[in-house]
């Protein structure tokens, strides 16, 4: 057990519909329903109905591991942080975790609005276990990485945006010095550059050696953080391992997978009459359909469609590649197609290669688009992030790496294997 972080066995949490749950809820919670059973009858419809959230649920996670747990909403994912984190109890089983823990479940926790910024930092570090030589050492750093700018420090939190809020409240939990870092969605809150900064910090993390279990519906951002994922259903784990597969996993639950999209139903198919779309998919070297891609492998997009009449112009497939950021990578089309090709009713099959050693390691999504000239340019289809693959920088592929044993993301969205030259200087 010395090397595992977190020990769950067979754990469980129930409910009781339509009743408090005073052994089991927040202080909040108790406090809430206290005062709501005073001004309202409650609804007897759903009372003693028992509704298990969490249910035989076991696993182990190494020190120093980073593991994403995706799922539906009401899969149990956040319930079974919130018991991880002690601020719930389990109905059944037990859960063991070895190291300081800090929880970044609700961001904010212990801000007081007639506080200050500075004395909303020492309140908040210190109901998440900080001491206070400790939150006096980084004050500086805290602030410095929430980018609210000082001279709003003595001014009551009341006054802050909700965006200052939670970029403070993140601030102070991210500083927290521990072997265990707990995350529930919280990156999703608040702009673009600040979501980046976090993610850099749990990446910071995780590199150091600390162990994350990280709750997302972003399923870029656990690709790029975690190498490990469970997947949740029901409030059971029915799934563990590579991330790549598991999200694999999850995304086949909607009738395709991240590697290829299939649209069998003629009447649910995207077109527009003139052109549809008939199946999408990602190709590893082999041909076969693929999500995840060595760094040095290529990797081939294709698309399936269908022409229902004869065109005057031949149409044109386009493909919009973006990063997990949602940042556009790039556009392709096969511009300078002869004029008589894909012309005639018919299915037709476009691809395009993107070569090995060219995009940096990470999750993609792939929008697929045909475009044709029927009374002027016109859009057949296009659905955005109808694909998804990884490229994974393995470091046994590279030989350099691999003696050295250095890992991590280099920064950048292409990654090409550029021409070289170096020589003595004259």
């Amino acid at each position: 057990m010395t090397d595992i972080a977190i020990h769950a066995e067979d754990l469980g949490k129930q409910y009781r519909l339509g009743q408090h749950q005073d052994p089991y809820g927040r202080l909040s919670e108790v406090l809430y329903g206290t005062i709501r059973s005073a001004l309202k009858a409650r609804s007897q419809r759903h009372r003693g109905k028992d509704f298990w959230a969490l249910r035989d649920v076991s696993f182990d996670i190494p020190v120093g591991a980073a593991v994403g747990i995706i799922g539906r909403n009401g899969a149990g994912k956040s319930t079974l942080l919130k018991i991880l984190s002690r601020i719930t109890w389990p109905t059944a089983g037990s859960a063991t975790l070895q190291g300081r823990i800090a929880s970044l479940l609700e961001v904010g926790t212990g801000f007081h609005p007639e506080l200050s910024g500075t004395e909303n930092v020492y309140m908040s570090g210190a109901v998440l276990g900080m001491r206070r030589a400790e939150i006096r050492r980084k004050f500086d750093e805290i602030v410095d990485f929430s980018g609210i700018d000082p001279i709003f420090l003595d001014t009551p939190v009341k006054r802050y945006s909700s965006g200052m809020q939670v970029r403070l409240g993140f601030a102070v939990a991210a500083h927290l010095e521990s072997e265990i870092l707990l995350i529930d969605e919280v990156l999703a809150v608040g702009d673009m550059e600040f979501q980046k900064r976090c993610l850099g910090k749990m990446d910071e993390v995780a590199s150091g050696g600390r162990t994350i279990l990280f709750v997302s519906h972003q399923l870029p951002m656990i690709a790029s953080l975690c190498d490990h994922s469970l997947l949740m259903d029901g409030g059971r784990v029915v799934a563990s391992g590579p991330t790549s597969e598991v999200i694999q996993r999850y995304q086949s639950g909607g009738g395709g997978n991240a590697a290829s999209v299939a649209y069998p139903n003629e009447a649910r198919r995207p077109g527009d009459g003139t052109l549809s779309l008939l199946a999408a998919w990602v190709e590893n070297g082999a041909g076969e359909h693929c999500f995840e891609h060595a760094l040095t492998d290529p990797v081939r997009l294709c698309v399936k469609y269908r022409v229902h009449e004869r065109l005057d112009v031949t149409p044109q497939p386009s493909l919009h590649v973006t990063d997990n950021s949602g940042n556009y990578v790039f556009v392709t089309s096969p511009h300078g197609w002869a004029d008589d090709l894909a012309r005639m009713p018919g299915d037709y099959v476009a691809a395009v290669d993107i070569p090995g050693h060219f995009l940096n390691d990470g999750m993609y999504s792939v929008g697929v688009a045909v475009n044709h000239f029927k009374g002027g340019l016109q859009t057949a289809f296009f659905e955005r992030g109808a694909l998804s693959f990884n490229i994974v920088d393995r470091i046994e592929d590279n030989e350099m790496r691999a003696a050295s044993r250095w890992g991590g993301r280099i920064p950048g969205v292409v990654r090409p294997l550029l021409r070289w030259q170096v020589e003595e200087a004259r």
